[in-house]
């Protein structure tokens, strides 16, 4: 499994002009290396939008879905230091996705993140991710390293900035990943979705990130 995890929270969001190098600045200075170094947190991946919106990405592997849920990472939110409070308010169109990995394949992570952004039909879980798993093979596919399936929890699926009370009718939304090694290896796997009368209807949203940088729980200085 390319992903040594089977949870992963999702974050995404626009920011004004104005506050954007800030904000910048407290994800590469404190924000990710916070969020790693949680217990059961392995690694955290940050992009910018090459195609797609809202214009940043970040990915937070954990051992276990319900690291996502835990003790130690619901302390982690009740206890954000001020220049967390301060950034997080000026979260724009946030996406956040707490989410479980069910479909994993290929090896290894591209430098280039597509997107998809699937809403499953009620009661039709079981068929729509049987249907996935058949385009699920990256090794046919030039500059894929490799693919997966977050399926979000619709009830963990909250934004924290004031948006979180709003009913959210993609709180369940899945997610498809599709590590690539350049942005011109992305089509071709997304067509197998965007081009697939199966699919077509449930996609929301798609996009194309590139990766800013990358930590994992090794990289740490040790304490």
């Amino acid at each position: 499994m390319p992903i040594a995890a089977q949870g992963m929270l999702l974050t995404s969001m626009d920011v004004d002009p104005l506050h954007e190098a800030e904000l910048n600045r407290w994800y590469d200075r404190e924000h990710i290396e916070e969020r790693v170094a949680i217990d059961g947190f392995l690694e955290a991946r940050r992009y910018v939008a090459h195609e797609g919106k809202p214009k940043y990405l970040s990915l937070y592997s954990t051992e276990t879905f319900d690291v996502l849920d835990s003790p130690a990472y619901r302390k982690a939110l009740a206890s954000q230091t001020e220049w967390s409070k301060a950034n997080i308010a000026r979260f724009e169109n946030m996406i956040r996705g707490v989410a479980r990995i069910t479909l994993s394949r290929g090896t290894g992570r591209g430098a280039v993140l597509g997107i998809i952004r699937l809403r499953p039909p009620g009661g039709g879980a079981d068929k729509l991710r049987d249907a996935t798993r058949e385009q699920f093979d990256p090794s046919k596919l030039d500059g894929v390293i490799s693919m997966h399936l977050l399926e979000n929890d619709p009830a963990l699926s909250k934004p924290l900035t004031s948006d979180a009370a709003k009913a959210d009718p993609g709180a369940g939304d899945w997610f498809v990943l599709i590590d690539a090694t350049d942005v011109g290896a992305v089509p071709a796997a997304a067509a197998r979705f965007a081009g697939n009368a199966a699919f077509k209807p449930l996609i929301v949203t798609s996009g194309i990130y590139r990766l800013l940088w990358d930590l994992a729980k090794s990289d740490l200085p040790r304490r």
